[in-house]
Parts: C-alpha cells; structure tokens; sequence
C-alpha cells in the first residue's frame, strides 16, 4: 500500500519523537520503550500502513523489543491525537499516514492494486477556498481520496483483454 510521493517536508521544530514525548508529558501519560520503538518505527519512512503492516514490521514475540497488538493500537491512536498520524478507513481499514512535518495533500486510490498515490493540487485549494468563501465557511483542513484505476492496473487490464481477443 505504501507510495511514497514527491511532497515537500513542512519545517518542524521537533522531531516526531520529541513532540511525542512532549505530548505524552502534557497528559501525565508514561514515555515507554514500547512506545519510544513505535515512533521511531513508524516515521523511520514514509508510507501509507495499517496496524497489522506495522506489527509484521515489528520484532516476533519474545524478542527483544517486541511490542503486543493491544499496545501498538493504543499507541496509534496516541499518535493521531498528538498529532503525528491522520488516521483515514479505507476498504474498512484504519490506514495511517503521516500528518506532521507534511504538507496538506490528497490522494488517488486504486481500487484494484490497492495503492494510495499523493498528490497536491493549488487548484483544488483554490476551488476549496472559493467554496468555502461562498458559504461563509472557515476551512480548517480537507481530505479527498478518488477512487479509480492506476495506469499499471488499466495497461495490464487492457493486455489481459487483449489477450483473451487473441485467444478467441
């Protein structure tokens, strides 16, 4: 599911782990090795994950610095509250991706290999503010995923059509 994109990183003044900890402090919430592991697992790249990508990422049980199911579910949901992470469903999924440090973007999804492809459009913001303007509406953000098919995915349904002609 991960594809990365060309997106510019929006200057930050901490580090993902240093915002972390410093959200967890705010609450009086513990800064654990589990949770230290996750943050640095998580923005070690940039890609688009479910908790179950993240767990096969992560090492097996009994290892040294395992981190259980229940533990990397609570703490997905404490990176999207500090944060971190914009949590979005998709075909019934939670799916994860980076929030801080990147700019505002949207997507394509393609509905056959499953990939999210980033990609930011000045004109799509200016519709969104117009709109917004005309009905006296205060954007604070926007998320759009459209859905359709990936050129990989429609040249390799057109040679399969193809195909099945040739054979007939």
């Amino acid at each position: 599911m991960a594809t990365p994109a060309n997106l510019e990183h929006v200057p930050v003044s901490l580090s993902p782990r240093d915002r972390f900890v410093e959200f967890l402090q705010s609450r009086g919430m513990r800064v654990t090795q589990q949770r230290l592991a996750l943050v640095d697992q998580v923005f070690s790249r940039h890609e688009h994950f479910d908790a179950d990508q993240l767990m096969e990422q992560l090492p097996e049980s009994g290892k040294p610095g395992h981190v259980s199911r229940p533990t990397v579910y609570r703490t997905l949901s404490e990176f999207v509250d500090a944060g971190l992470l914009r949590k979005f469903m998709l075909n019934g999924r939670s799916v994860y991706e980076h929030d801080y440090g990147y700019p505002q973007h949207d997507h394509f999804h393609c509905t056959e290999c499953n990939k999210l492809f980033e990609f930011q459009s000045p004109e799509l913001i200016a519709l969104r503010d117009q709109v917004a303007r005309d009905h006296r509406f205060r954007v604070a953000g926007h998320r759009l995923i459209i859905n359709g098919v990936c050129e990989a995915c429609a040249k390799a349904r057109r040679r399969a059509s193809n195909h099945r002609m040739n054979m007939i």
